[in-house]
């Protein structure tokens, strides 16, 4: 079996190396043995080639989290997917639902154990997906990681509906794909980036608004100005640890006005549950003042499951990435 090794996190891309593993294992209980056919990158894949992903990686680890094929064969008790599905694997393949165990990043593909990167990828049931018959094994395969976190994010955890508005930072892979959903459901998406070239891009995806940060320094007015002095509904975070203290201080700063609360209700609090942060952020701290109106998810990977929430308190349930 055809496949590609990292001899360990942080050994750069050089060290990527094609090698031959012995014949396809044999799937056990409650196993499938899928045929790879598509894979895509995401950050926290070049992530851990630089060294710079700080969840464990396993060493001699094949990598990617994402990727679609084909089962070749089931292992006995599987009830779900049968030879010949087409599958996208999940990126934690022992995570199926409700909240997440200590050890789940255990089970992290491409990370924990072996992922995509190979001819055949042996995935638990539970740890895959069926593709709609529209959608190519090659657009499936870019689903799992970023457009998994976003859909969470803004459907799961805001809720949001027509004729809201969500702020997305930059033209990553989560972001981007918000900008799609957005456009699917109709909500208004502001987008941010430092590149006009990408913005003007955006904007035929979609995107109501675009505002370059660097020539734009200022750019939670004009997102707010944009929004007729209201503030967007949602924000997705995925700057990670160097901006979350600025959202915090942003969550204290919109406590104190009371637009936020609503007449004769209960007064806003700010609780943070869990927070894993460095003393400095590398964004101004006002950046966030006076942007949103209710939520805020804080993705601190781009391809973090577990999305914090705001409505008239802000509680980051965690700060961990993935």
């Amino acid at each position: 079996m055809k496949a590609y090794e990292l001899p360990k996190s942080g050994a750069g891309i050089e060290s990527l190396t094609r090698i031959e593993r012995p014949d396809p294992p044999k799937p056990g209980h409650r196993q499938v043995l899928v045929k790879v056919r598509a894979c895509s990158l995401n950050f926290r894949d070049l992530g851990i080639v630089r060294g710079s992903y700080r969840m464990p990686v396993r060493e001699k680890v094949i990598p990617l989290s994402d990727g679609a094929g084909e089962v070749v064969e089931a292992g006995p008790g599987v009830t779900r997917v049968k030879a010949g599905d087409r599958v996208a694997g999940n990126f934690f393949q022992r995570w199926p639902g409700g909240e997440a165990a200590p050890d789940t990043h255990a089970s992290a593909l491409g990370g924990g154990i072996d992922g995509m990167l190979a001819e055949y990828a042996l995935l638990e049931e539970d740890g895959v997906v069926k593709i709609p018959a529209h959608l190519s094994l090659e657009e499936a395969a870019t689903l799992p990681c970023a457009g998994v976190t976003v859909w969470h994010a803004m459907m799961e955890h805001a809720k949001l509906k027509a004729g809201d508005t969500v702020l997305l930072q930059g033209t990553g892979g989560v972001s981007i794909f918000g900008l799609q959903f957005a456009r699917a459901f109709g909500i208004a998406a502001i987008i941010t980036s430092s590149s006009d070239e990408k913005l003007a891009r955006a904007k035929k995806l979609g995107a109501a608004h675009g505002i370059n940060y660097k020539t734009t320094p200022d750019w939670e007015k004009a997102a707010t100005e944009f929004t007729g002095g209201r503030g967007v509904d949602h924000v997705v975070e995925v700057g990670g640890a160097a901006t979350l203290i600025a959202l915090f201080v942003f969550g204290a700063a919109r406590l104190a006005h009371p637009p936020l609360a609503a007449p004769g209700g209960p007064t806003p609090t700010l609780r943070i549950v869990q927070a894993d942060v460095p003393q400095e952020s590398k964004y101004d701290q006002r950046r966030f003042a006076g942007i949103v109106g209710r939520y805020v998810t804080l993705t601190a990977r781009p391809s973090a499951r577990r999305c914090s929430k705001t409505s008239a308190s802000i509680s980051p349930v965690s700060a961990r990435s993935r």
